[in-house]
């Protein structure tokens, strides 16, 4: 029998209902075990591979980006199940825009076509309590995609119990600079000053900077009042008659003359405001959780795991601010239209294996800690 007839009848196997059945339960009983280990909170996949999917199976592009979408509908469900909280996918990037003309419309009409058929039927995301978010820039997207995208977003915005994030159109390097123009907005509004904290560190250590730029800014004036008035006590030793009788006008300068570096330099009527300068927030407060909380991601979970498809070994531009020390990036050989629990399965195991590992590690050291305090 010829390989064509073998994968025939192996297509018709697995496609027959007592097949299609035994393979159903078996997916339920391997996503069930999946549960009983630690399940990462936010997942992230680069849809890599439909292009490349469909022009090895000569079919046409957007068929490849049709196939890729079924692809998605079943990860997520898997997801979901397992107890995922977040996944993030990387739909369109601000780059995809320099494709031709065709791709990037024909782009666009499937995300509104399948945004709108993902929550006007969305048997998936309403099973598990999923609400739709767009991260990216809106105002590069056609009105009537943006229609249909903010129609999606309405439809689902009352699931609260997990988290679809769909960047369309995004780039990682657009969204950090979004963050921090809105991090220096908010820096830069003054605000009304609450009841102050007496031990408030922030306060300390003005109260210490100010008191240390006075002291320098007085000392000159000390050192000339005290010269000036050796000077004028030598020139009036010879004769005291008259000193006792008319003002020296040396030493009388010295005693009333103001500090000559506040005459000019720094009149009184452009003398900082204390008030101006304490109505704003001070940014040495600023620190990477404020960046945080204005990224397109604020208040979802670390990310945990990173998967991109295709076999290419990069971000892309994806995600660069949220992966951290303990994200897990993985690299597949298989193109995205072909991605499923199997796939998927040994990625999952992999890194509960090595979530294991570490707790492991934290408890032996929070135990070595105990004894060493014990010891002491």
């Amino acid at each position: 029998m010829s390989s064509a007839h073998l994968t025939q009848v192996r297509k018709w196997v697995f496609q027959s209902p007592p097949a299609e059945w035994a393979i159903q339960q078996l997916r339920e009983l391997l996503i069930g075990a999946l549960r009983l280990g630690p399940v990462p909170q936010h997942v992230a996949f680069v849809m890599d591979g439909n292009r490349r999917y469909a022009r090895n199976h000569q079919i046409e592009t957007v068929e490849g980006h049709n196939l890729g979408f079924e692809a998605l509908a079943r990860i997520l469900e898997v997801c979901y199940k397992s107890g995922v909280k977040v996944v993030t996918i990387y739909a369109f990037s601000i780059e995809n825009f320099k494709r031709s003309r065709y791709e990037v419309d024909a782009l666009m009409d499937m995300a509104k076509v399948k945004l709108s058929q993902l929550a006007q039927h969305g048997d998936l995301l309403d099973r598990y309590g999923a609400s739709i978010r767009i991260l990216g820039q809106r105002e590069l997207v056609k009105p009537d995609v943006l229609d249909a995208i903010d129609r999606a977003v309405a439809l689902t915005s009352g699931n609260d119990r997990a988290i679809l994030n769909v960047c369309f159109p995004y780039t990682s390097r657009d969204e950090i600079t979004t963050a921090i123009r809105g991090t220096v907005a908010d820096y830069s509004k003054p605000f009304k000053p609450a009841l102050k904290r007496p031990f408030s560190e922030t306060h300390i250590t003005r109260n210490i900077r100010s008191r240390q730029l006075s002291i320098v800014s007085e000392e000159p004036l000390a050192l000339r009042s005290t010269s000036d008035t050796a000077s004028s006590v030598d020139a009036d030793a010879d004769d005291s008659a008259s000193a006792s009788t008319t003002p020296n006008p040396s030493s009388s300068t010295s005693v009333t003359n103001k500090n000559p570096f506040e005459d000019n330099s720094n009149p009184p009527d452009f003398e900082p405001s204390k008030s101006a300068v304490s109505n704003y927030p001070d940014p040495e407060t600023i620190t990477s959780e404020t960046l945080s909380d204005h990224m397109s991601t604020a208040g979802t979970p670390p990310l945990d795991l990173l998967v991109r498809t295709s076999g290419v070994e990069r971000l892309s531009d994806f995600m660069l601010w949220q992966c951290h020390q303990d994200t897990s990036i993985v690299f597949l050989e298989c193109l995205w239209p072909e991605f499923d629990l199997w796939q998927f399965l040994p990625v999952l195991v992999e890194w509960q294996w090595q979530r294991k590992k570490a707790l492991e590690r934290e408890a032996l050291s929070v135990k070595a800690q105990k004894r060493d305090v014990k010891l002491q």
